[in-house]
């Protein structure tokens, strides 16, 4: 079980890695926008890269490499809301190939995924984290180095505990 502490740090086995949250602290009731990460047990689905940037990229999870053309839906109006998206896209999204390196890595996890609710938050990640761990709005990000450790030791069943 991975562990993340309101204090800012991410415990695994014997690892303590700082790590950054969402803005307005970590909470029960998520919606969307809030800048909230949200409380729970959540399993890790499986990982996004971005092949040009990360190589040898080790994991139990399943990789899907990160095209130009991928995005996530966090509009609340369409169907797709809190899926992977083709770009471009009418509805709101975030694009997952960036110029900044925080999508260089992203860990979806399956926060609001079945049933998926509307307005109740999407696009919960485990990513790389902003210059001097400035908060989230609403994912937990950690230095690459760590998110790479991380990856390598983690198995298909591992959970994460926030809160």
């Amino acid at each position: 079980m991975i562990i993340v502490k309101r204090s800012g740090y991410l415990i695994f086995n014997n690892f303590r890695f700082p790590c950054a949250f969402g803005k307005n602290g970590i909470k029960k009731n998520k919606i969307e926008g809030d800048n909230i990460t949200p409380k729970g047990i959540f399993k890790l689905i499986k990982v996004f890269y971005r092949a040009d940037r990360v190589k040898n990229l080790k994991t139990a999870l399943k990789k899907n490499k990160i095209k130009i053309n991928m995005g996530w839906c966090d509009d609340s109006k369409s169907g797709f809301y809190n899926k992977e998206i083709l770009l471009p896209s009418k509805f709101r999204h975030e694009k997952l190939y960036r110029k900044e390196n925080i999508y260089d890595i992203i860990v979806v996890l399956n926060y609001n995924t079945r049933p998926i609710i509307k307005n109740k938050g999407s696009a919960i990640f485990m990513h790389v984290v902003k210059d001097k761990f400035k908060p989230t709005k609403g994912c937990i990000a950690l230095k690459k180095k760590d998110l790479r450790l991380l990856l390598l030791k983690i198995k298909k069943n591992t959970k994460i505990s926030i809160g």
